[in-house]
């Protein structure tokens, strides 16, 4: 009987070292696969890129404001324009 208790306690040592070997094997190539798939989905998930804004209205530059801040003193100056129209344009132009 002590032959077959040795062959029985060698087997189980045997197995349990093939049980662990193995579950540390598959652990690492779970973690392996992981750290393949990640950037694979955060690709796949990852938002859209966000759409720049629209560019802002150029500002019209200072020459064509004067421009026309000069119609309006001329238009004023021949009376087809009162005082508040003036101003009111005037206002306008600026951005004020």
């Amino acid at each position: 009987m002590p032959g077959l208790l040795r062959g029985v306690a060698r087997t189980a040592v045997v197995a349990g070292t093939a049980t662990a070997v193995s579950n540390r094997v598959s652990r690492r190539q779970a973690g392996r696969w992981a750290q393949q798939q990640e950037p694979a989905q955060a690709e796949r998930y990852a938002p859209p890129p966000a759409e720049p804004p629209p560019p802002a209205p150029a500002a019209p530059d200072m020459s064509s404001k004067i421009e026309q801040l000069k119609e309006l003193g001329e238009l004023k100056e021949q009376g087809i324009l009162t005082e508040e129209e003036f101003a009111a344009q005037k206002s306008k132009i600026l951005g004020s």
